[in-house]
């Protein structure tokens, strides 16, 4: 095993999440294919193809996974998403309306502020030390 290619992170859009991700964090769009059954298979991912982990957005289907949206991890911070220039990624995203729930700090480990995706799930904003 190499890496953990993608990780779902249910939606309740495809098109408003796409544009989330693509356009206020920056992601890159790298498959958006239909399913037999309707649904789609629509990954995103930071950095250059293949460098890092993906997200597959996948639309909730029925009322459990619905309740899910925006709170997969219980209201803690689930992702991650690592930068190698804070100041440059944090003011590109407050620019593009992404919601910091505090201003950046720092830490041993790095640089970070938590923000919010669309859907209320935390994400840290990260440059690691080094």
């Amino acid at each position: 095993m190499r890496r953990i290619a993608l990780v779902t992170l249910v939606v309740d859009d495809y098109d408003e999440a796409i544009r989330f991700y693509t356009e206020a964090l920056g992601f890159r769009l790298v498959e958006d294919a239909p399913r037999p059954d309707g649904s789609r298979w629509v990954a995103v991912e930071p950095g250059a193809r293949g460098t890092g982990t993906g997200l597959l957005l996948a639309r909730a289907k029925g009322d459990g996974q619905a309740a899910r949206v925006g709170d997969q991890t219980g209201g803690r911070v689930g992702f991650f998403l690592h930068t190698d220039d804070f100041a440059r990624d944090h003011a590109r995203m407050t620019a593009a309306g992404v919601t910091f729930l505090e201003d950046p700090r720092h830490e041993p480990y790095g640089t970070v502020a938590v923000f919010q995706d669309l859907y209320g799930n935390r994400w840290d904003l990260l440059q690691p030390v080094g």
